[in-house]
Order: C-alpha cells, then structure tokens, then sequence
C-alpha cells in the first residue's frame, strides 16, 4: 500500500465516523431538511464521477465512472423522492365534503313495482 492511498482510506474512515455521529443527533424534525441538503451534496457526487470519468485512461476506469455516475444519479432521483413524500405528510388535508343526501325512491300509489 502507498502513503497516498493509506491516507485516503483514512480519510474515507473519519468521514464515515463523522456522519454517523453528526446523523445520529439530528432530531426528527429536522430529517426532511437534511434530507433535502444531501440531495445538493449526492448532486456534487455526480459531477465528481463525471470529473473522474473524463480522467480514466482506461476501460476500467471508465466503466466505474459510469456505474459511479447511475448509483448517483438514482441516489439523487430518490432521494428528491423520498423528500417529496415526507413534505406531502405535512401538508393541510382538506376535508371531505359533506356527502349529498340520496333522494328518496317515488313508490307508486298502489305499492307495486312499476317494471314488469
């Protein structure tokens, strides 16, 4: 293993550790926002995977740009989605109208069906 390489696992390390302890003390109420701040950042995370794509000098390196760049773009894609859904929660129902009372059915005077 190189320095270089040694030190971006760590670095990859620390950011994981950090994320899960910055998200664990998020309050509820605050995951629709967040939520909607890591959509912007996943965004970056594409155009990062295109810089790497326009990088690669190989078949490899560009078949894990590309795979890179669709994991991306659906995190992204779902993430709005999912973001959607949770606003949609919040929001005022509107009630129900009052339901319209059925009209009584006309019997004829002498009691029977008027179909034969």
């Amino acid at each position: 293993m190189t320095a270089s390489l040694l030190a971006d696992i760590g670095i990859f390390v620390l950011a994981i550790l950090v994320g899960f302890e910055v998200i664990s003390k998020v309050p509820s109420t605050l995951h629709t926002p967040l939520m909607s701040a890591s959509n912007a950042i996943h965004g970056i995370v594409v155009v990062g995977a295109m810089l790497a794509v326009a990088a690669a000098n190989d078949a490899a390196g560009y078949v894990l740009g590309f795979v890179a760049m669709a994991f991306a773009a659906m995190n992204v894609v779902g993430g709005y989605a999912v973001t959607g859904r949770m606003l949609e929660m919040f929001k005022r129902r509107e009630p129900p109208p009052p339901a319209a009372a059925a009209e009584p059915v006309p019997v004829p005077a002498n009691g029977r069906s008027a179909t034969r």
